[in-house]
């Protein structure tokens, strides 16, 4: 069990790759925290855990509010009296074109994807320092990488900027040993992208080479794998989980 006794907190963990990366984490031993907005769906899959003999919590946060976000990791960091490790996953979707855009839906999903991202860090640092392995994984998109498809600029932006933020944190939280990496899936076949059509559906395919969109599991393994030990010596890492999508 790679992660036992690890303390965890996920950002977005009621459904989709959040809840993913809260059941791998949690079978390989971590005490996981399932943080989201929908709180009884969070407090309802912590629940399915526990029965399952694992260690879950569930806490209610809009990590679009800073006071939200200060109370979630104070609470969960002490309810397992320590914090290990930080996924950064809560984020929304937008599909606007850039002449629908309006103002509240960009500055939504800045405030949720960006502002949020970056708010859990700063809060969950004075954890992390007393961590023996203190990580942070940071969900960005390949929208971030280089603009996105099908997903609006206001989400391919704050995408964007969660790397480079992720890069400047590396940096600067290296002399406390804390890693911190980002994951760029391509579109996964989650709830979020439900609204696309068929054909938007088909049309990536055609430019994913390994010709699928992700699964929640693939996105799952690879934030198991910078959480752990293996891991060690890896920090500012984009790591592109896209089937070929976008070779950079």
């Amino acid at each position: 069990m790679t992660h036992l006794g690890k303390k965890v907190i996920i950002t977005g963990a009621a459904r989709g790759i959040g809840l993913g990366i809260a059941r791998r984490l949690a079978k390989e031993g971590a005490c996981v925290a399932l943080c989201d907005l929908d709180f009884e769906k969070a407090e309802e899959e912590a629940a399915a855990l526990n029965g399952s003999g694992f260690k879950a919590i569930a806490f209610k946060a809009d990590i679009s509010k800073v006071s939200d976000i200060k109370k979630m990791i104070e609470h969960c960091a002490g309810h397992f009296s320590g914090l290990d490790i930080l996924i950064n996953n809560a984020g929304i979707l937008d599909s606007s074109s850039i002449t629908e855009m309006k103002e509240e839906t960009w500055d939504r999903v800045m405030a949720v994807n960006l502002k949020g991202t970056f708010f859990c860090c700063q809060a969950a640092v004075p954890f992390l320092k007393e961590s023996p392995a203190p990580r942070i994984v940071n969900i960005s998109s390949i929208a971030g990488r280089m603009g996105g498809y099908e997903a609006s600029l206001s989400y391919a932006a704050s995408k964007g900027g969660i790397l480079s933020m992720t890069m400047g944190m590396a940096r600067q939280l290296a002399p406390f040993q804390i890693t911190v990496n980002a994951l760029c899936p391509c579109p996964i076949e989650t709830v979020m992208i439900q609204e696309w059509t068929a054909e938007q559906k088909a049309g990536l395919k055609q430019k994913i080479p390994l010709g699928r969109l992700g699964s929640i599991d693939d996105i799952a393994g690879a934030a198991a794998f910078l959480t752990g030990d293996d891991a060690a010596f890896i920090t500012g890492l984009l790591l592109d989980v896209n089937g070929g999508m976008y070779m950079g």
